[in-house]
């Protein structure tokens, strides 16, 4: 019987200094590894070394990382391990192509990000080996550089390899997470897991976009539920016909799920309200993708799109 090969991360770089790549970073750095946080813009990067991350709500500490850098071909200098891609998914084609200039086997890129279909886009520029795909289960938000909130955190986490031969890495990344204070979890089944989290983002997301209502003030409209009612079935419907398993159970889950989200900000709304580009192409934009391939009207996503759409281009 072949030994079982050994990989202990220790060196991890983290393409993303947003809220969702500052607390990946925090936590690592806290659990005793180093962290090179990367982003184009200085300025989140600049508290993270001597203040430190902050990151309040369902997580309280304040932690420092061991090194920045403004540019992804810096980071070979430091051979990370694992890369953590915490970017929006629309940037991800020019994160992806930066990676591979530099890329080497048996370092391990995972995708920490929401959206479907997002490892597919590293894959296609480094091979199915070196990628993994994570869901993330918390909430937040950025206050400033560096500063964090998260309004809730519902652990545990997952990851799965693309590569079935690269199952080991996969455990050994989920165990250093678990031990840094991030429980994450090697699971089969990702890619169900993706689309479950991926019908609830495109369900809540555009729509607070596009009237800049919290989760809270859009389910507790009548009008505004049953927009985002409407969407829930017809995400389910497009899953279904692509063979992707939500579960029996999984609509009356996702409306509850929605209504006790609090009254949280997604991340789409704040993209438009500080003038960023969103990733809506990767969260309904897949929806109406996968209908077309199937033969599945989806109007209410085409619509939302649409709309977002519009509001981008006056950014």
């Amino acid at each position: 019987m072949p030994e079982k090969p050994s990989f202990v991360p220790k060196t991890f770089a983290v393409i993303g200094a947003g809220p969702v790549g500052c607390i990946v970073s925090a936590f690592l750095a806290k659990g005793g590894h180093q962290v090179i946080l990367c982003d184009v813009i200085p300025e989140l990067l600049e508290p993270t070394l001597k203040r430190g991350i902050i990151i309040e709500g369902a997580e309280n500490l304040t932690q420092t990382v061991s090194h920045t850098c403004t540019s992804i071909d810096a980071l070979p200098d430091y051979k990370p391990d694992v890369i953590f891609v915490t970017v929006k998914a629309n940037v991800l084609p020019l994160i992806a192509s930066a990676i591979e200039g530099f890329h080497q086997k048996g370092q391990y890129v995972v995708s920490w990000q929401n959206g479907i279909d997002t490892e597919l886009v590293l894959a296609n520029s480094l091979g199915k080996e070196p990628v993994m795909r994570a869901v993330v289960n918390y909430g937040c938000g950025l206050l400033g550089p560096a500063h964090v909130t998260i309004p809730f955190h519902h652990p545990p986490h997952f990851i799965q390899e693309l590569d079935p031969e690269a199952k080991f890495a996969a455990d050994a990344i989920a165990e250093t997470l678990t031990t840094s204070g991030l429980t994450t979890r090697h699971t089969e089944a990702i890619v169900a897991m993706v689309w479950r989290k991926g019908v609830l983002n495109a369900c809540m997301n555009p729509v607070c976009a596009v009237t800049g209502l919290t989760m809270s003030q859009a389910m507790n409209d009548p009008i505004i539920f049953n927009l985002v009612d409407a969407l829930v079935k017809e995400c389910v419907k497009v899953a279904r016909a692509n063979e992707i398993m939500l579960g029996w159970e999984y609509y009356p889950n996702a409306i509850e799920y929605m209504r006790n989200a609090g009254n949280h900000k997604p991340s789409m709304l704040m993209d438009i309200e500080n003038g960023r580009r969103t990733e809506i192409d990767y969260i309904n934009g897949k929806f109406v993708e996968y209908g077309r391939r199937a033969g599945i009207e989806t109007p209410y996503n085409i619509t939302l799109q649409s709309l977002v759409k519009g509001l981008e281009s006056r950014l």
